[in-house]
């Protein structure tokens, strides 16, 4: 099979669909590929902030994400030993410290949005496998697998919106430099106590992060920061002293945690870094969110980020005018913003454990 497009973006994530939505708006004909089935696949970073909700309102989405629904965090807290010491209220102007979103929530009306415009397709289930190049090396199109089948997908433009791994990076021949940060994540999902209110608690367990953050639906998600590359050696060790640290920092969580964290398989392992690319794309393809700069989940940039590169690059792009120049204009623009980010991410890494000096 073969198409043509426009533009074709790979990977139907918020940054993904946000700029397919956006494109497909401009009538620029855009094709959305994602490899797994289900758009609305579960998705750990969750989190608005206040830029995230501007570019939503800037385009009367948010309205109709939140019928379908989200959640305003009313506080932050701070915990030692069972008791709050500490709570950080949101600045009144904005009335939130960030805000529970389901991906499937979003990308819903990302996707039906999009299918309003005649320019807009997606395919599902459809993996790039490689990059369609010219006699020069511009990128033209992709190779894609739909359930076996060979697709080419003729393009102007590559829009690499496939996370931390992205092919479309990988085969494009950009690097990116990847920074450890000392530690890993455990995260866990429980449903919360009732009368439980719409917080983000933080404890600090054995010199690491311990963060709750109340999600939609009456639930719980849980972060638990460890030492990096720790996770094979404690799994071999007794579950129960682990769990029962959370138990003793969160003591009204006891019956919950008890009933829904029973063994490590309860915890999903995310190996944390961030990496960032000096090149954010080239003639005929251009990089968005994780597949340029992968965030850590410290502060929930990476969501939020994403969707202003999809916003910023949309703002530049016309059906006349997708030049490597454009690209670089686009990229310029962002890279000092998130480069900020990531050493506001650092920073914050780094100074956890201040905020329980005073306590103790």
């Amino acid at each position: 099979m073969k198409l043509k497009r426009d533009v074709c973006i790979v990977g139907a994530g918020p940054g993904g669909a946000l700029l397919a939505y956006l494109l497909a708006k401009q009538n620029i004909s855009v094709i959305l590929l994602e490899r797994f089935k289900e758009i609305a696949k579960e998705f750990r970073g969750e989190h608005l902030n206040e830029e995230g909700e501007e570019i939503l309102k800037k385009y009367g989405l948010f309205e109709k994400v939140e019928e379908l629904g989200m959640l305003r965090m009313e506080r932050l807290e701070y915990w030692e030993d069972g008791k709050l010491f500490k709570t950080v209220l949101p600045d009144p102007t904005i009335g939130h410290l960030g805000i529970h979103v389901p991906q499937s929530n979003l990308l819903t009306v990302l996707i039906n949005e999009a299918k309003t415009f005649e320019q807009f397709s997606l395919m599902t289930s459809t993996t790039v496998i490689d990059l369609i190049k010219d006699e020069e090396g511009a990128i033209k199109g992709v190779k894609a697998n739909q359930n076996g089948k060979e697709i080419l997908i003729e393009s102007n433009l590559v829009i690499g919106a496939d996370g931390r791994y992205s092919i479309v990076r990988k085969k494009a021949g950009i690097d990116v430099t990847v920074r450890k940060h000392g530690y890993d994540l455990l995260w866990a999902k429980i449903p919360a106590p009732t009368n439980w209110e719409p917080t983000i608690k933080m404890a600090l367990i054995d010199g690491m992060q311990l963060s709750l953050f109340t999600q939609t639906n009456g639930f719980i998600q849980i972060g638990w920061n460890i030492q990096q590359g720790s996770f094979p050696m404690l799994r071999k060790q007794p579950f129960t002293p682990f769990i029962e640290k959370l138990i003793k920092a969160f003591p009204q969580l006891e019956r919950t945690v008890r009933s829904h964290i029973q063994s490590w398989s309860d915890f999903v392992l995310l190996d944390v870094y961030s990496n960032y690319a000096e090149q954010w794309g080239k003639k005929g393809v251009a990089l968005i969110g994780d597949a340029v700069h992968t965030m850590t989940p410290t502060g929930a940039f990476g969501l939020n980020s994403a969707m202003k590169d999809a916003d910023t690059l949309a703002s530049i792009l016309t059906e006349e005018t997708m030049s490597e120049l454009e690209l670089i204009q686009c990229s310029k623009q962002r890279k000092k913003e998130v480069a900020r980010l990531q050493e506001i991410q650092i920073e914050k890494e780094q100074t956890f454990a201040k905020q329980f000096v005073i306590y103790s």
